[in-house]
């Protein structure tokens, strides 16, 4: 770098060259989790934290809803319960994939390379979704899946598990929580906005049985991290919530 300064007296200027060193700062990549019950708000935050961290954001939820969409599509599903042996055969033929969608900023849902973003979304998967999860072989591909995703780091991934089973090393660990009426109303807003029709009781029903079902399955049951930060975001906006997920971001990545 070059300094131009006037010699006093003198219309002559003298250049002096000053050295110096230039420090980058290179933020270490981390692997944040973001566990919780359902209806909080977990994958808006995760998708709005990986954006404003340049991170890869996956969406692990949507990977089992995947599996529950391929599942009522091929009869899976029978009056009664799962035909778990024909769907075990069938997850090798199952391929879930996430693309990137310029118009909404976020990736979308592809199931054997068709988009399936919305149908995943429904109160019929919804409902499904749960008992789908807690089979002991899709929960064993997921996994093995969502492994192979990050282990590069630099990824923000929701879920159930990912802090206790997934990823059990992750630097950061968040658990959110929220009370099941409030949740409801959540998700009944969003299924209205898409045009679908449900009441509050229903919902709120579909709440509290994905909560027992996820909460009391034999495989990787949904549980907070004894390392995991509590979220309980009942009462934030979303901008509150950003705020307290990058404070916990930046009090990781700069501690040695």
């Amino acid at each position: 770098m070059n300094r131009i300064i006037y010699k006093e007296g003198s219309n002559k200027l003298l250049y002096i060259c000053i050295s110096f060193t230039l420090i980058y700062v290179v933020m270490k990549k981390i692997i944040i989790a973001i566990d919780g019950v359902s209806s909080t708000g977990k994958s808006t935050m995760a998708k709005d934290l990986a954006k404003e961290l340049g991170y890869t954001y996956i969406d692990t939820g949507a990977m089992y809803r995947a599996v529950t969409l391929y599942s009522l599509q091929h009869g899976f599903f029978t009056s009664g319960g799962i035909d778990e042996r024909k769907l075990q055969e069938a997850m090798c033929d199952i391929d879930i994939s996430f693309r990137f969608n310029p118009e909404t900023g976020r990736p979308d849902t592809y199931l054997n390379g068709v988009k399936v973003e919305k149908e995943i979304r429904g109160m019929e998967v919804a409902n499904r979704v749960s008992p789908i999860a807690a089979l002991g072989f899709v929960r064993r591909a997921m996994v093995a899946k969502q492994q192979e995703m990050g282990k590069a780091k630099g990824i923000v991934m929701d879920g159930r598990d990912i802090g206790t089973v997934v990823f059990p090393e992750a630097e950061l660990k968040i658990y959110v929580t929220a009370s099941p009426e409030v949740r409801a109303q959540r998700r009944l807003d969003e299924l209205k906005a898409k045009g679908e029709v449900a009441s509050f009781e229903e919902v709120l029903e579909n709440v509290k049985t994905r909560d027992h079902i996820d909460m009391t399955r034999a495989e990787s049951p949904l549980r907070k991290a004894d390392d995991a930060l509590e979220l309980d975001n009942s009462h934030l906006t979303i901008a509150e919530q950003k705020a307290w997920l990058l404070e916990q971001y930046e009090k990781v990545v700069t501690t040695d």
